[in-house]
């Protein structure tokens, strides 16, 4: 009796770690908008990410008693050259999501984190010759669309947008190939990344211009970076195992729907034309949704157990 009674709870706790995950996503750019208020500007955020991101991934390596999975990732070159390339693409994403939260465009980033699961679907269509029924085409389409109208929008290409989806496919892309799972790897490139940010961080510190001695607030928000960066990848990486996959596809659009949110109450600029483009946007991402809902319902059929599943890629 205690096993039925027992997988409703493991569902329950599941989904709490899934919502968790994203609410922290979804609410983290008011974490670095606060470095940003005490002086830090993106290239001493990442330090700081890097820095105190390997240390609370290494504990995470430890408490998971996966030491033996970085050894191993750290002695096969392969892995470690597409490791070096993931960490160069997750770097430029980190960098690029917190000069725009911290530039007042909240409404680009949430845009970029939109489109990244249909771009992603796209890159697997394309990298591994996954099929795309009509629903992946339609999302795609519909997108495009919304990416189109957000240009004549802008004047411009939305390029931070753009940065930001492109750069993900790709470092998910590259993941999905390596064998690493999510905590080891990214403790991987935390660790790929930590020589720079310290050497960063010293070349402020000669130059005066270290902010994380300035003040007992301004230490605190630089090391809230590492919790911020490692926790919610660990409840993401946990609740993925346990949740199906049409779930967590409705939940990953919480953290951009929480950042749109967000950027309006701070007061962007928003045009009836730029919401125009994101109700196309919106639109694709439910029809994604729908798609994904399925999709899991196919697999349930075939599959007893469909939570299952070998997670995405982790997000910044």
């Amino acid at each position: 009796m205690a096993g039925p009674a027992a997988e409703p709870n493991s569902s329950r706790t599941a989904l709490i770690a899934g919502v968790s995950c994203y609410l922290i996503w979804g609410f983290a750019p008011l974490v670095f908008q606060q470095m940003g208020a005490v002086g830090a500007d993106p290239f001493e955020v990442m330090a700081h990410r890097a820095i105190w991101g390997v240390l609370w991934a290494g504990l995470l390596v430890v408490l998971a008693h996966q030491s033996g999975q970085v050894r191993a990732i750290l002695a096969d070159r392969r892995t470690m050259g597409w490791l070096a390339l993931s960490t160069a693409l997750i770097a430029i994403n980190w960098t690029v999501f917190v000069l725009a939260v911290n530039t007042g465009r909240m409404l680009d980033a949430s845009l970029g984190y939109y489109l990244n699961p249909l771009l992603s679907m796209a890159a697997g269509a394309w990298v591994f010759q996954e099929r795309l029924d009509r629903f992946g085409i339609a999302a795609i389409g519909l997108a495009s669309v919304g990416v189109v109208l957000q240009a004549f929008a802008l004047g411009h290409l939305p390029w931070i947008s753009l940065v930001l989806a492109f750069s993900f496919a790709a470092y998910g892309v590259i993941r999905k190939r390596v064998s690493a799972d999510a905590q080891s790897g990214l403790f991987v490139e935390c660790l790929l990344l930590a020589p720079l940010g310290v050497a960063w961080a010293v070349w402020l510190g000669l130059q005066g211009a270290d902010h994380f001695i300035d003040s007992p607030a301004s230490a605190f928000w630089l090391m809230a970076a590492g919790p911020i960066t490692v926790l919610p990848l660990a409840l993401f990486a946990w609740a993925a195992r346990r949740m199906p996959l049409s779930t967590m596809g409705f939940l990953q659009f919480m953290a951009p729907s929480i950042a749109f949110v967000i950027g309006l109450i701070q007061g962007e600029h928003f045009s009836w034309l730029r919401g125009i483009s994101f109700a196309f946007i919106w639109v694709g991402a439910m029809v994604y949704a729908a798609g994904a809902l399925k999709r899991s319902r196919a697999a349930r059929v075939l599959a007893p157990e469909p939570g299952l599943i070998d997670p995405p890629a982790e997000r910044p």
